[in-house]
């Protein structure tokens, strides 16, 4: 049995997902009352161009844990997590798709989970039921690239079911389309992190609304994630040093041509001459870069009193 007082919030985004919702909904609600579990359902109706949008209105008459948030238009997956998330009450945050893909039998292994001290639990779809070439291929090298970037080795960063602690929630902020790389975005934020193995089922509704152009995205996005990775807190240290290293190496061609020059030699119509002078203005550029870019992070941390650094627990006595 759950703490009564602990209250699980299940978010489940969805866009045109009218034939498996009702099915789903069902299933969480079974998992849920089971394990006496106190819970929230948030589904976040993603500009659906079906009948999701009367269905889930149907349905909130029948359960009254249900909300349901209708956007405007189809922002994409990582607004409507996003929705899900600013809109959530819970101690306990679970995310999964809507197209019953993901096993909601699994929801009560991932929230035993987070009990035990982990911030996130990451589902791995080990025995995953898609197609072979345009998806599990292109996931399984993505996700062996993402975790080559950024240091956090996991096996499955696109499976939606995730467990996470509220206040993991409330330091991450989500754009772009950087959902699927919610672990990497907690590990920055000093987060615990485990993965567990989950049941991952056939589609039985519907298509898939991801084709094998979502690996370009990734590798898009990955290149925003290794940066915040890596320069965050200070950017002056990747563009600084690449700026430095090339005004450098511009000064050291040119000391060379002078040399020449004064031997008597023409180096008008050199390469290098031309090749020194791009490097030069481009380390300049680099090095103003970094400067403005130290000026910009500290204006985000600051505009938002957001400290660099996240405290997990604080343990003193007081002696009077």
């Amino acid at each position: 049995m759950s703490d009564i007082k602990q209250l699980i919030s299940i978010i489940i985004p969805v866009y045109n997902e009218s034939e498996s919702i009702g099915f789903l909904l069902d299933e969480v609600i079974n998992v849920m009352s089971f394990h006496e579990f106190n819970f929230e359902l948030i589904v976040v109706n993603d500009g659906s161009k079906d009948t999701t949008y009367q269905v889930l209105k149907e349905l909130t008459l029948k359960i009254k844990e249900l909300s349901v948030i209708s956007l405007r238009k189809n922002y994409g997956q990582t607004a409507a997590i996003s929705a899900g998330f600013d809109n959530s009450k819970g101690d306990i945050i679970i995310s999964l798709d809507g197209d019953l893909q993901n096993d909601p039998n699994d929801i009560p292994k991932l929230i035993s989970e987070i009990n035990d001290g982990y911030d996130l639990i990451c589902g791995w779809r080990f025995d995953r039921k898609d197609k072979l070439i345009n998806r599990k291929i292109p996931s399984k090298i993505a996700n062996k690239l993402i975790a080559h970037v950024t240091g956090l080795k996991l096996h499955d960063y696109g499976c939606s079911l995730k467990a996470f602690k509220k206040e993991i929630i409330d330091d991450i902020k989500l754009y772009g389309e950087l959902h699927r790389f919610l672990p990497v975005l907690a590990n920055i934020e000093g987060a615990r992190i485990k993965e567990i193995k989950v049941n991952h089922r056939s589609r039985q509704y519907g298509s898939s609304k991801y084709g094998i152009d979502r690996t370009f995205r990734v590798l898009m996005d990955l290149l925003t994630v290794w940066f915040m990775t890596k320069f965050l807190t200070r950017p002056m240290y990747g563009f600084g040093f690449v700026g430095i290293l090339s005004i450098f190496i511009s000064f050291a061609m040119s000391s060379y041509l002078i040399v020449l020059k004064i031997i008597g030699e023409d180096i008008g119509n050199r390469p290098l001459l031309m090749f020194a002078l791009i490097l030069g203005i481009a380390g300049v550029q680099l090095f103003s870069f970094g400067l403005l870019s130290e000026l910009l992070i500290r204006t985000y941390h600051e505009s938002q009193s957001r400290p660099i650094y996240r405290i997990r627990s604080i343990n003193s006595t007081n002696q009077n």
